[in-house]
């Protein structure tokens, strides 16, 4: 009984340093941020995520930035936005990601919310993974002056 007990502590503290992103919780209860898939490592009070390439350069004004991340397994639906958990306002900095921008929080109505309006809370729709990959089709679109490689 009290082994069952220990591991339902041991699983509540992991999900609640996961969920609140306080590497400080989980360092403080024996958790081990750095063996998990989307965490390259700590550092003093902050998580860092995993960045598998450089940022690749935009080719025209107001691009959403691409994600130098996997993707793969990530939740965006109605009731869970995986993408927050690091990019928003109340996890960013202890998870090093960028934080998402404050025009998420204007709706089609120009009202500033304090959360993220509806037409911007599926990050996918507009910011996908960057691959250096061949076209599949034929393109001829030109960057911008200043923009691209």
């Amino acid at each position: 009984m009290i082994n069952i007990l220990k591991k339902q502590v041991t699983l509540w503290a992991i999900l609640a340093a996961l969920v609140t992103g306080s590497a400080v919780f989980a360092a403080d209860h024996g958790v081990d941020l750095s063996q998990s898939p989307e965490v390259s490592g700590t550092a003093e009070g902050s998580v860092l995520m995993p960045k598998e390439q450089p940022r690749m350069a935009l080719d025209y004004v107001n691009q959403p930035p691409m994600i130098p991340h996997n993707v793969d397994g990530y939740q965006v639906t109605s009731k869970v936005n995986t993408c927050l958990k690091c990019h928003g306002v109340q996890s960013y900095r202890t998870t090093g990601a960028p934080r998402i921008s404050p025009t998420h929080f204007v709706d089609s109505d120009g009202h500033v919310s304090s959360s993220v309006a509806p037409r911007r809370y599926f990050c996918l729709s507009c910011h996908v993974p960057q691959a250096d990959a061949a076209p599949i089709i034929g393109n001829t679109f030109e960057p911008a002056p200043g923009y691209g490689q």
